[in-house]
């Protein structure tokens, strides 16, 4: 008897395993809803007048609000009031975000009254672009939130079992939605086109209508969640009746603020970040001008670098619950990406082989599987879990600040030097400072002994 009472839904690989399918596929529509307009650029400036300009901006709307605190908002929420209410809290702000864009850029919305008024004032951008950008942005805190409290989730139920396999599954579960999202969306702009013109409408309205789906997945998620706390009750790992020093308070922060391991792993995601995504925006381009090849061939090119990283994350998870090494495979990482660029930036230039790029960019998949498959899971073993959600929140936070300002800065110096050799050297000096973070953090670990290197799974006697 005793023995039942021991175990919960944690312990039954069924029910965690279900959890991370739904949370999952949470993040999987949300990041497909994120690039639903992204192969429709063009198509966007013939319809509703958007230049590459006006998507910049409208893109830089799902940061935004992030950026000017939204996310440490978020993690307050986060660990104040528990998984479930954040989740559905997300889930909902996403919902309603991605109503507002599809408003946006409806052709009926440009006739209202509402749109003349957004037209009197900011006139390089549409009132369209406003009115979607808005709908980002409260989209992006819905996003934003969700992905700190789906790693929380997976903390919590993969507690001494397959976490880091779980978080890089969900990793590679989301980006395949961002595949999904290049792939469906000129389909579904075709399928639903009106004399002859391609619909700008239909494809988010597709992935809006997934996003509540996401939503009612959430909310089974949470009768799950519900009755694993009540045995977490009655096994004694919970309390029904939380201890005054248990509970989160703001003031607890300083817990977070205070740790030098929290500012190392911080520092190192917006850095290595800031090399993958910033660069990401600009690779088609980059592939184009250097290869002398077509956008749709530079494009066939790129897309296997979120499709490696998909694969091999899962992988890459599965060995550190089970051999451990994480703070390793981030220093790994670090050295991959630097040689990458460096590539980029000199070898490739000089010698423009297909080959060459195709090598490099599958070999640049494997340091984007190698170090989130290793940081997201190490959280948790240098932060209390009490203030677990506010943790990932910052370093979110930290890392939409890079996001926002490095695309800005490479635009800038793309301009300025009229070429890619000048932002491929600074790609790769992010990787730089990274591999010395990566290095602070293999030795503090092995001072403090926070057990990065340690294996995840906790084996029982």
């Amino acid at each position: 008897m005793v023995e039942k009472l021991q175990r919960t839904l944690r312990d039954n690989a069924a029910a965690r395993w279900t959890v991370l399918v739904l949370v999952a596929s949470m993040m999987f529509f949300a990041y497909m809803f994120v690039d639903i307009l992204s192969p429709l650029a063009s198509l966007l400036n013939d319809s509703l007048g958007w230049d590459q300009g006006v998507f910049g901006t409208y893109a830089a709307g799902e940061y935004l609000l992030n950026v000017f605190g939204f996310l440490i908002i978020a993690g307050i929420i986060l660990d104040k009031m528990g998984v479930r209410f954040t989740g559905l809290l997300s889930a909902s702000l996403m919902v309603i975000g991605a109503g507002i864009k599809v408003i946006g850029i409806s052709s009926w919305f440009q006739t209202t009254a509402c749109a003349e008024w957004l037209n009197s004032w900011w006139t390089t951008m549409p009132a369209s672009a406003k009115m979607a950008m808005f709908g980002f942005m409260i989209f992006g805190c819905g996003c934003e939130m969700a992905g700190t409290t789906v790693s929380k989730i997976l903390a919590k139920w993969f507690k001494g079992k397959e976490m880091a396999l779980a978080m890089g599954l969900e990793m590679a579960i989301a980006r395949l939605g961002v595949f999904a999202a290049m792939w469906l969306s000129p389909l579904i702009s075709e399928d639903f086109a009106v004399n002859g013109v391609n619909s700008v409408s239909a494809p988010l309205i597709f992935a809006a209508l997934l996003l509540v789906i996401g939503l009612l997945n959430f909310t089974v998620f949470t009768i799950m969640d519900s009755r694993f706390d009540a045995q977490l009750i009655a096994t004694g790992e919970m309390t029904a009746v939380h201890d005054p020093e248990d509970e989160f308070h703001v003031s607890d922060l300083k817990q977070i603020f205070s740790s030098k391991m929290f500012w190392i792993i911080a520092l190192l995601c917006v850095l290595y970040y800031s090399a993958i995504f910033p660069f990401q925006r600009f690779a088609t381009n980059y592939l184009e001008e250097t290869l002398a090849i077509s956008n749709a061939e530079a494009a066939g090119l790129f897309k296997w670098f979120p499709i490696l990283a998909m694969v091999l994350t899962p992988f890459l998870g599965a060995y550190i619950d089970n051999k451990g090494k994480g703070a390793s495979m981030m220093l790994l990482g670090a050295v991959i990406m630097i040689i990458c660029h460096c590539v980029f930036a000199f070898v490739l230039p000089a010698y423009p082989s297909k080959t060459l790029a195709f090598v490099t960019i599958l070999v640049l998949g494997v340091s984007f599987s190698l170090v989130p498959a290793s940081m997201w899971p190490s959280v948790p073993k240098i932060i209390d879990e009490k203030v677990l959600g506010s943790a990932y929140c910052l370093i979110f936070w930290v890392q939409n600040v890079g996001l926002c300002l490095v695309p800005l800065l490479i635009g800038k110096l793309r301009v300025a030097t009229n070429g890619y050799l000048v932002p491929m050297i600074v790609f790769a000096s992010f990787g730089v400072l990274a591999f010395f973070l990566s290095l602070a953090l293999k030795v503090e670990d092995r001072r403090k002994g926070y057990g990065l290197e340690l294996p995840n799974k906790v084996k029982k006697d």
